[in-house]
């Protein structure tokens, strides 16, 4: 029989990650952040359901939840059992799980992220759109199981304005739902990071080539999404050097300060860089040249995540000038990983098995919480 793990109240240890932040309107208790972290638990039309509502609200002493990757628009979709936010089904859906993180204590923004490439017919319904027609080069699940990448469409002007529009509309769900904000997912090899690296985009015209051309489709996106719902509510993620997803990028030393300097110029919230290494120029460049909040997202080997969640980066990156720290594998095992975090407590093993593509609670909703008190 499982015991649940007991801990006695313990005084927090003297750290900046537990200190209170401020983010546009919303005061957070910490400045510990639960990454966005896809897990493949919406319903087969993407709509949040209660497994959901019950997952993020056990995790809301986070100083801010940003929640998973979510589909703006139907032909966005990458994995099946990925949430939208494109439906009247979907917003409700996301109405119950904000709620539920609200009544809890917790704040929440939502990431847009929209595939590209990184999707398929048998899960979307729909050809993928892409910068250029370039094949997604590994098998990707669907609904009846792996399947070889397709060629993409390559998105003519009328796309272009479309997807814009859908980003647009999109954050003004969001919002409905009850989020304080989105986050617009330009990182890991998704549409908008596809624009950026040469090997994706193949344009001549304005949409590619230069630097220049390379970062416009995410600074347009950004734009048309401050303009739906106001600047003090949009944040934006990035992957500098990032390779996932068969991504080349090229020249990222030019890339990243050229689109912190454009994103600068329209006042987003925060820039969310995964990966980030206060030892390595380009993190210092980047956050000399971005004026506002910085939320920086360490890399973790799995030692590293056993041993402290991540304590020690975060740290690290707060003393190198992150203003907070966004953790995620620490977040899925450990409900109450603030709390151990703070008191020094054990943390839960996690099970990575049971990260994607299974659906159900295990590995979900079931990491024990510690019991205070004495045993």
């Amino acid at each position: 029989m499982t015991q649940t793990p007991q801990a006695s109240e313990a005084p927090a240890f003297s750290s900046r990650l537990f200190e209170p932040a401020r983010l546009g309107g919303l005061v957070l208790p910490n400045r510990l952040v639960m990454a966005p972290l896809t897990r493949n638990r919406a319903g087969a039309d993407g709509v949040p359901g209660e497994l959901m509502a019950a997952h993020y609200a056990q995790r809301a002493s986070a100083g801010l939840i940003i929640a998973e990757g979510t589909t703006p628009n139907a032909v966005g979709q990458s994995y099946p059992h990925i949430p939208g936010i494109h439906t009247p089904e979907q917003i409700a859906g996301w109405r119950r799980v904000t709620g539920a993180v609200g009544a809890a204590g917790g704040r929440m923004f939502l990431q847009l992220q929209h595939a590209g490439r990184v999707g398929h017919p048998d899960t979307s319904g729909h050809v993928p759109l892409a910068p250029s027609a370039v094949r997604f080069p590994e098998p990707l699940p669907t609904p009846g199981g792996l399947r070889e990448g397709v060629t993409p469409r390559a998105m003519t002007a009328a796309d272009i304005g479309a997807t814009l529009a859908g980003f647009a509309t999109a954050a003004r769900n969001a919002v409905a739902a009850g989020f304080a904000g989105v986050e617009v997912h330009s990182a890991n090899g998704h549409l908008l990071h596809q624009f950026l690296s040469r090997n994706t985009n193949l344009r001549t015209d304005a949409w590619g080539g230069s630097v220049e051309g390379r970062i416009r489709f995410t600074v347009e996106v950004v734009r048309a999404v401050v303009a739906a719902v106001g600047r003090d509510r949009v944040g934006v993620r990035i992957s500098p050097g990032a390779n996932v997803n068969g991504i080349e990028e090229g020249g990222t030393g030019e890339l990243y300060p050229a689109l912190a300097e454009a994103l600068a110029e329209l006042e987003p919230l925060y820039l969310h860089q995964v990966h980030a290494d206060p030892d390595d120029a380009l993190y210092a460049e980047i956050r000399g040249l971005w004026p506002g909040t910085l939320i920086a997202n360490p890399a973790l080997s799995r030692e590293e995540v056993a041993a402290d969640g991540g304590k020690a980066r975060g740290e690290r990156l707060l003393a190198a000038g992150a203003d907070l720290i966004a953790l995620g594998r620490g977040f899925v095992a450990n409900p109450d990983f603030v709390a151990r975090l703070r008191t020094g407590a054990p943390l839960n093993e996690l099970r990575p098995e049971f990260l994607m593509h299974v659906g159900g609670a295990e590995g979900y909703n079931d990491y024990p919480a510690l019991q205070y008190g004495c045993a």
